[in-house]
This record gives C-alpha cells, structure tokens and sequence, in this order.
C-alpha cells in the first residue's frame, strides 16, 4: 500500500507538471531526434549504440540502483508521456510493484500510438527455483548471445517508429552485433583455461543462469532475486554449506548488491572475495563498466581471474 500511495503522488504531481509544461514546446522537444524512454541502464546502452545520434533517451531507473523495483519521478511520467517508443526488458524485471505498468498506464502507452518493445523478445528463457512456479529469471543480457538479440529488437523497434532511417539502424546494429559475436567468442575460448569442476560462480543474487549456461559454470547463490528478504541468516547457512561441500576457492559481489552479506559468508568460510561483477546496472560514465560491452568484458576478466587464482 505504502508503495501504491506513493506511486499516486507523484502521478498527480507529474500531471501537473505536464499541464505546466504542455504551454509550449523546448527546444528538446524541436530537435528532431526519436525521444525514446529505456527502463534501465543496460537497455538504454544497446539501444543508444543503434540509435546513434538520431535518438535521444531518458533511462529510468539510475545506475547503481535496483530495477526489480523503482519508483518512478515526476520527470520520468512526463519523459514516457512524451516518448514516441519504450523500450523495456521484460520477463519480470520491472514487475516489482507493477511499477513499469503503472507507469505504461499513467503515460498512456497502451504500444499502439506510441509502441513499447520488448528486449528480450526471442530469448529461451530460464525460471527461477525458489518464486512462484513458471516465474522468469529476468538476467537474460549476461547471457552475450541474448545481448544480440536485444540489439536486434532495438534495431526493429527503431526501424518501426523511424522508417525513414531504416539503413542507419540496420547498419549501426550490424556493426555493435558483430562487436557482440567476438565477445561472446572470445568469453567461450577464456573460460575453457578454467577446469570444469572449478567453474562454479558463487555471487550474491542468483542472477548468473544465463550466463552460466553460455560459458559453462555452476550458478550458486545467497538469494536468487533482489527482493526485501535476502540476506536471511536460512540463506547464509545454506551457501556456506555448499561452498564448503563444492570446495569453492572464491566469491564475487555485485556492484548493485550491498557487499555485507558476502562478506559474512567469505569471514565464515575463510574463502576470499574475488572480486565485482555486474548485473543489474552498467557503472557511472567514465568508470569500468560504463558500457554494456565492457561491463561483460569485466565480468569476464574478473571471474576467470578469479577462479584462477
């Protein structure tokens, strides 16, 4: 309830601050440029390499945070009111709260007048274990082959709302997939240096499915989704016995996740961290990471010296 109120308040304060700025159009808003609204860093990243500069995109949840649940500001309902296409994960990511419906309701994106994509249209797609049963796991994009993929429906829905410029689009995502295809290459030829009993990748979320069935690991974990009851001590116990059973050498932490609970779980097996890999977010601009291609070439680097240490 306390997150429905919320949700409310700022949807009137967004009409009011659409009704104040409905006077006239900025120069924004005169630029020429397809407006498009992403729901969250990595997103926003694949579709800036196919956009180029024809698209100009507002992302919402901020990088660093939690896109399982966000709520949106004022400037967020007025962006998505304003937007000629969103683009959105899917597959449960932005399910927390409803808060990405509510935000399609609120802006009227119904996906006629303005349409909504889905990123990862066309991926085989993994459940998780411990939620309802047959509900996603939503960390497809770890998973380089599935990157392309949303590349390729970035590219579509662009093409879709901009016709005119059909080959720009096709050209830019031939280039970036190709960029795609040698990174996912080259992460199969590094992980083969890593025995196979000792690719076993112990993080925090369970968010490495994907990826652990592209490149060959076991996906351990303390919890499996962000959510408000991780971290429990059920769930420390429960990954220290299997660190301890699996002989794991290391840990990792997300950049996204608070550290705290894998540092507890390294202190009580005396097993080191690692290192940090992303999931959920891409780093701050200028920082390693700050692309959804070298947030994967980090994580790749990261894991195989880690494991290999």
């Amino acid at each position: 309830m306390k997150h429905y109120l919320k949700f409310i308040t700022i949807f009137i304060v967004g009409l009011f601050l659409l009704g104040a700025c409905g006077k006239g159009k900025t120069s924004e808003e005169d630029n020429g440029k397809v407006k498009v609204v992403t729901t969250y860093s990595i997103v926003y990243d694949i579709v800036k390499n196919i956009g180029g500069d024809l698209v100009e995109i507002h992302s919402l949840a901020p990088i660093g945070s939690n896109p399982h649940e966000y709520d949106p500001l004022p400037e967020d309902i007025k962006k998505t009111t304003d937007a000629d296409a969103v683009f959105y994960n899917g597959l449960n990511l932005e399910a927390g709260n409803s808060w990405f419906d509510k935000l399609m309701e609120t802006a009227n994106k119904n996906g006629k007048d303005a349409p909504v994509f889905l990123m990862s249209k066309g991926v085989d797609v993994k459940y998780l274990t411990t939620k309802g049963q047959g509900e996603e796991d939503p960390h497809a994009w770890l998973d380089i082959r599935n990157g392309i993929k949303y590349a390729e429906n970035a590219r579509d829905g662009l093409i879709k709302v901009d016709p005119d410029n059909a080959d720009i689009y096709k050209e830019n995502a031939e280039k970036y997939i190709a960029k795609l295809q040698k990174l996912h290459d080259n992460a199969v030829t590094q992980f083969e240096e890593i025995p196979v009993e000792e690719r076993v990748l112990v993080t925090s979320e369970g968010a490495f499915k994907y990826f652990s069935d592209a490149y060959g690991f076991t996906a351990e974990y303390i919890w499996e989704i962000n959510q408000e009851n991780q971290g429990t001590p059920q769930q420390i116990t429960r990954i220290i016995d299997i660190i301890k059973k699996k002989q794991i050498k290391g840990l990792f932490v997300e950049t996204s996740i608070d550290p705290r609970s894998m540092e507890a779980v390294s202190s009580e097996t005396n097993v080191p961290i690692m290192g940090k890999v992303f999931t959920d977010s891409l780093a701050e601009p200028g920082e390693d990471g700050d692309t959804y291609i070298s947030m994967m070439e980090w994580n790749i680097k990261t894991i195989k010296e880690g494991l290999l240490k």
